[in-house]
């Protein structure tokens, strides 16, 4: 099953960014996913394939925004 995911949303990947951050926020949907590092800022984009591996955990925007 894939995960769906939508702008906004954050995630956790399974490695963590050279920053030492599990944390990110989608920027991008389309063939690649666009993340956002949360600690650092940096921006990435990954091939939706790779980003379906990668995805731990993802918490909606409507989540986020309440708490």
């Amino acid at each position: 099953m894939l995960p769906q995911v939508s702008v906004g949303d954050r995630v956790t990947l399974r490695k963590p960014h050279p920053c030492g951050s599990f944390d990110w926020v989608v920027t991008r949907i389309g063939t690649d996913i666009g993340l956002k590092c949360l600690a650092c800022g940096r921006r990435v984009m990954l091939p939706r394939g790779e980003f379906n591996r990668r995805v731990k955990r993802i918490v909606p925007a409507a989540d986020t925004e309440s708490g």
